[in-house]
């Protein structure tokens, strides 16, 4: 890890918006319903950033926003990786019809994307932001399911498992023994992928106005409300922009990082 600058620099532009989110939970410069800043003003007179079209202080407003994003990732990422893990370990130790039909299930819900998938869930349900984790999650558990089933596959033919289970061993001691430790720095690596997926996934909803409600600050929604005021107030669409992409290239960087940590023999391929 010390050799990864890669990961190093995804941690610290992750950790830069999680400090924020951080922060936000213990103090905000104002309210986030305040609206007496005036209406589009510019950065000074208290206002950081300036304010929006409702007078609001964007300062607040991303720093609110970026407690939103880093929920809406944490919460789908632990959706996605249960049931997904559940399911790929099912359908790998599964024979003949279960494991065809399971196979058929995840690739028919790969072949969909994972925003439309999730936008006929929210429409199901109603907008808010337990409906978009909920729903992103469903929607990328299909991915991580799939990926399971092939590494543990991959491992249950390797001759230890059939050495364990002549000296018999139980599976679920198997399963916790040998098959989770070879398969978790790959999951790792593609949760961390996930992650980027699903904020962006949310800021989209939000865009959409199927994300988190008013008066929730999501960075989707502030992107929407800024749009039409981006000639005259630009910094309204440009700074939760700049947050979402800083947020989403951060954690594909730690995904770099540590696919490489965990595979030395990659890092010294793509070093020569």
């Amino acid at each position: 890890m010390k050799r990864s600058a890669t990961l190093w620099t995804g941690c610290v532009l992750a950790g830069f918006i999680a400090l924020i989110a951080l922060v936000s939970l213990f103090w905000l410069p104002y309210d986030p319903s305040d609206t007496s800043g005036g209406r589009l003003a510019g950065p000074g007179d208290g206002h950081l950033i300036g304010t929006d079209k409702l007078g609001r202080d964007l300062l607040t407003q991303l720093m609110t926003g970026s407690r939103i994003a880093i929920a809406a990732g944490l919460g789908s990422v632990v959706i996605a990786a249960v049931v997904g893990i559940t399911l790929g370990l099912m359908a790998a130790f599964a024979q003949g019809w279960f494991d065809d039909t399971v196979s058929a299930l995840l690739d028919i819900l790969i072949a969909f994307p994972t925003l439309l998938l999730a936008m006929l869930i929210v429409s199901a349900r109603s907008a808010t932001l337990t409906s978009a984790v909920l729903a992103i999650g469903i929607a990328q558990s299909a991915i991580v399911a799939r990926l399971t089933r092939i590494l543990v596959k991959r491992v249950l033919a390797q001759d230890y498992i059939t050495a364990s289970r002549t000296s018999g061993t139980s599976w679920p001691r198997i399963v916790g023994a040998h098959v989770l430790p070879n398969i978790w720095p790959t999951l790792v690596v593609n949760l961390a992928l996930q992650f980027g997926l699903a904020v962006l996934a949310e800021a989209s909803l939000s865009y959409l106005g199927l994300g988190a409600p008013p008066p929730n600050a999501s960075w989707g929604r502030m992107l929407q409300e800024a749009q039409a005021t981006f000639t005259t107030a630009p910094a309204g669409a440009l700074a939760p922009g700049i947050l979402l992409v800083l947020l989403v290239i951060g954690v594909n960087l730690v995904a770099d990082g540590l696919r490489d940590t965990f595979d030395p023999a990659r890092r010294r391929r793509t070093a020569a």
